[in-house]
């Protein structure tokens, strides 16, 4: 879900036209202030339906103070290429996945791994207290409150070993439910990497949720990787596989187009992709957070 700036592009290949029409107010108040808001204010706490799953989950630290995208538009514009190209079928074609019971496996260096439940995973533990609301500024000028936990928590709990230097994402490979995934368009099953230490940043974040409900199937459900300062195509969406790594792992994204589509993904307006332009703020407005994790490197030849 790369941000298509370029004034030559037309705006239907970025989103939606009536999509695109209603959210410039928004886009114009948002410009060139995401670094001054997203340093860790709290938000308010709007009025909930009474029944919400999440009614009463608290603010995260590094909410942005930004007004939220509906979410009429959030749920119904998505990337999903298991299902499909098309950004606004999804909605309809991903209705089919069932997401409970629904298993992770953890595998690779860490002390302890297997099959775990996804209940396991969010029930009885200290993670379940940690669940809290983010509000982060996503792909297409979009600010939505996702609600999850920050992947380290997890991470934690699985004690990575001195070997894991990178963490693996894989989503569900089901050819026979998910019909995109009988194309060629990308390698399959969808794999994603962070390094280690973005994985443990505290704005990496697994969510089961937004707005006040649980994640809805085409947005990810019922487990998706939000890393707000990349591209969106680094948010792999129902994740089944967690593996810690010592070499980097090969992306579905960068096996496809490599000279398009660098494993790290961070949004630099320095680095314009070989097709449009990537005119946006350094690390999506998170450099005040993010930019020491690659301290001395070159984000050019690093991209």
């Amino acid at each position: 879900m790369l941000i298509k700036t370029e004034t030559t592009i037309p705006s239907s290949e970025i989103t939606g036209k009536s999509v695109f029409l209603s959210r410039r107010k928004f886009i114009q108040a948002a410009a060139g202030a995401a670094t001054a808001v997203l340093s860790g204010g709290l938000l308010s706490t709007p009025a909930r339906a009474a029944g919400k799953r999440y009614a009463d989950v608290p603010q995260g630290p590094y909410s942005a103070q930004l007004p939220v995208t509906d979410l009429e538009y959030v749920a119904n514009y998505t990337n999903y290429y298991e299902f499909t190209t098309n950004k606004e079928d999804s909605t309809r074609l991903a209705k089919v996945l069932p997401t409970s019971p629904w298993t992770v496996t953890v595998e690779g260096a860490a002390e302890k791994t297997g099959v775990f439940h996804l209940e396991d995973l969010l029930k009885n533990h200290p993670l379940q207290e940690r669940i809290y609301r983010f509000r982060c500024v996503e792909a297409w000028s979009m600010v939505v409150p996702w609600i999850g936990f920050p992947l380290r928590d997890l991470l934690k709990r699985l004690r990575p070993t001195s070997r894991a230097r990178f963490v693996e994402f894989t989503t569900l490979y089901d050819p026979k439910l998910m019909p995109g995934q009988r194309s060629s368009v990308l390698h399959w099953p969808y794999v994603e990497g962070l390094r280690i230490n973005e994985a443990m940043h505290p704005l990496t974040l697994l969510a089961t949720g937004m707005y006040d409900d649980p994640l809805p199937n085409q947005n990810g459900a019922p487990l998706c990787l939000i890393v707000p300062w990349k591209y969106g195509f680094k948010s792999i969406k129902a994740i089944v596989r967690i593996r810690l790594l010592q070499d980097m792992p090969k992306t579905a994204w960068n096996r496809s187009a490599p000279g398009e589509y660098g494993f790290y993904a961070n949004v630099n307006p320095h680095v314009p992709h070989p097709r449009w332009s990537q005119r946006t703020e350094l690390f999506n407005g998170y450099a005040e957070q993010v930019a020491s994790l690659y301290t001395g490197m070159d984000l050019k030849k690093y991209f």
